[in-house]
């Protein structure tokens, strides 16, 4: 059975997509710590980022580093936050959020999907999908 991930990434189900190549995606999370908070997910269903091969990790950190980089300039924050949970879904996930203070490193603080401004979670995407295009056009 597809993860809810994956029916991101398929289409099937709604997403703010802000990249995607032939083996990750990043899209912004539903229950954010901050506006811009997005998850690196690889295409493939992998549940634990242990059992995810070399290359394919290291191409999920590489694109997560280039929207660390967007989030501290386009968020106005000092640090990317960088956190590998994954209970809540069994299909490996990286998230990059932006970060002032060790307040994002507890999910429990996240706001809930019915708390968050559909406007800023789109204003967020588009900022990222640009910031993206800028880093790799330098």
């Amino acid at each position: 059975m597809s993860t809810v991930f994956s029916k991101i990434i398929a289409g099937d189900i709604p997403g703010r997509i802000v990249y995607q190549d032939d083996k990750v995606a990043a899209f912004l999370t539903i229950e954010p710590v901050a506006y811009g908070h997005t998850l690196v997910v690889p295409i493939e269903e992998i549940d634990k980022w242990t059992d995810i091969p070399a290359d394919l990790w290291a191409h999920m950190n590489e694109v997560a580093q280039k929207v660390g980089r967007v989030v501290v300039d386009k968020f106005d924050a000092q640090r990317a936050g960088y956190l590998i949970a994954g209970f809540e879904v069994p299909h490996a996930h990286i998230h990059v959020f932006p970060a002032n203070d060790m307040s994002g490193y507890s999910l429990a603080s996240a706001m809930r999907a019915d708390e968050t401004d559909a406007a800023k979670m789109d204003a967020a995407a588009d900022t990222i999908r640009e910031g993206i295009k800028q880093l790799e056009a330098k």
